[in-house]
């Protein structure tokens, strides 16, 4: 199958609008839609359960402490 990328969105009837058109090719396709992750409150009561789970207690371990704050760059997080 050959691939074609493209961006647009979904309105509020549920069609896809695609922000360019595609050029007409007269066969059927298959549509895989992909949306951008949203950090939602579900993830956060999933860090908090994770956190006071005792299986991850030996993370408190000085032997774990590997990494400092200057080993890499911050990771950039969308905030909507």
């Amino acid at each position: 199958m050959k691939a074609i990328e493209t961006n647009g969105f979904i309105d509020d009837k549920g069609a896809i609008i695609l922000t360019h058109a595609l050029e007409p090719i007269n066969h059927k396709v298959k549509v895989i839609v992909l949306f951008e992750e949203v950090y939602e409150a579900a993830d956060e009561a999933w860090l908090k359960a994770m956190a006071g789970n005792t299986a991850f207690s030996f993370l408190a371990e000085p032997a774990e402490d590997v990494y400092t704050p200057k080993d890499g760059k911050p990771f950039p997080r969308d905030e909507r």
